[in-house]
């Protein structure tokens, strides 16, 4: 675990982590059969909707650490969302890996010959999302603290 935490700084894992989600942003409404992009299906915006609030954590993160402050209550209830958000991670890789195995199903059909490379690498980008999520989570608990509940009462320091 060390080594990781040599190699993945913080400030690496936040920069890193916004490219990923940015990369990932703009392949979410990218169609893997078609080679297309759809701009008009509603469900595609379900993706970089939720992303925003990660986004709000890595700034969150990045501030605490900058300012030297400590956790609060609106922090907790942004990691929790989080939380919810990282399960939609797992839930895109889970779908990316499905949608990669379904290959060797349409061997008759033509698929576009960008089909495997894009879907390895959007799968790779999913687990790199979700462990430098995991990564974020612990970073927030060595650089900014635990989350105490009976000390956090009296404090908000976002007024």
């Amino acid at each position: 675990m060390r080594f990781i935490l040599k190699i993945f700084t913080l400030k690496r894992t936040l920069i890193l982590s916004a490219l990923v989600l940015g990369i990932l942003i703009l392949f979410s409404f990218y169609g893997p059969y078609t080679s297309k992009f759809y701009l008009f299906k509603p469900a595609n915006y379900i993706f970089p909707i939720l992303s925003v609030g990660h986004f709000i954590f890595l700034y969150v993160l990045w501030f605490k650490v900058k300012e030297d402050e400590m956790t609060d209550p609106q922090m907790r209830n942004l990691e929790y969302v989080l939380y919810g958000i990282f399960l939609v991670y797992v839930y895109k890789a889970c779908e990316s890996i499905y949608i990669l195995s379904t290959y060797w199903d349409y061997g008759n059909h033509v698929l576009p010959g960008t089909f495997l490379p894009l879907g390895v690498l959007v799968t790779v980008l999913y687990f790199l999302l979700i462990g430098l999520s995991l990564l974020v989570f612990k970073y927030r608990k060595n650089r900014v603290g635990e989350y105490k509940f009976d000390d956090m009462n009296h404090i908000d320091s976002w007024e």
